[in-house]
């Protein structure tokens, strides 16, 4: 293994404050359209499923919960007109949600910022992750 020199710490740690910055831009522009991040989070995996959609056990595992949790988080996003659920036609314990109307609209509204911020920080991202190589 490889010594670390102090360009490669000063690196690691640039890295790791634009992982933060973005993350802190997230959570702000989440909370900005009346989401928390973990509502957030949940839209983008489920419009990112097969077909729009996920099980909620799959969501439960993307959004590392456990699958209470995960129901919980979807009962109240449900309630709040983002989520829709489908029991499946062989099991009706499988249950599957997709993106109501109101979910695609704010899903969409928040991911077209956060892809304009990555622009943004795409060269100090290439650059730092050039470094690293």
């Amino acid at each position: 293994m490889t010594k670390l020199s102090d360009g490669d710490y000063q690196t690691l740690a640039g890295f790791r404050y634009a992982l933060r910055r973005f993350g802190r831009y997230s959570e702000a522009a989440a909370e900005e359209a009346g989401l928390t991040p973990r509502q957030h989070q949940a839209l983008l995996a489920i419009r990112a499923g097969p077909g729009g959609t996920l099980r909620v056990g799959e969501l439960a595992e993307r959004l590392f919960l456990r699958p209470h949790s995960a129901s919980e988080l979807v009962q109240r996003m449900e309630e709040q007109g983002l989520l829709q659920r489908e029991t499946g036609p062989a099991d009706k314990r499988q249950v599957a949600v997709r993106l109501h109307e109101r979910g695609k609209r704010v899903l969409e509204e928040l991911s077209q910022s956060h892809r304009a911020e990555l622009r943004r920080l795409r060269p100090m991202l290439q650059e730092l992750l050039a470094e690293l190589g």
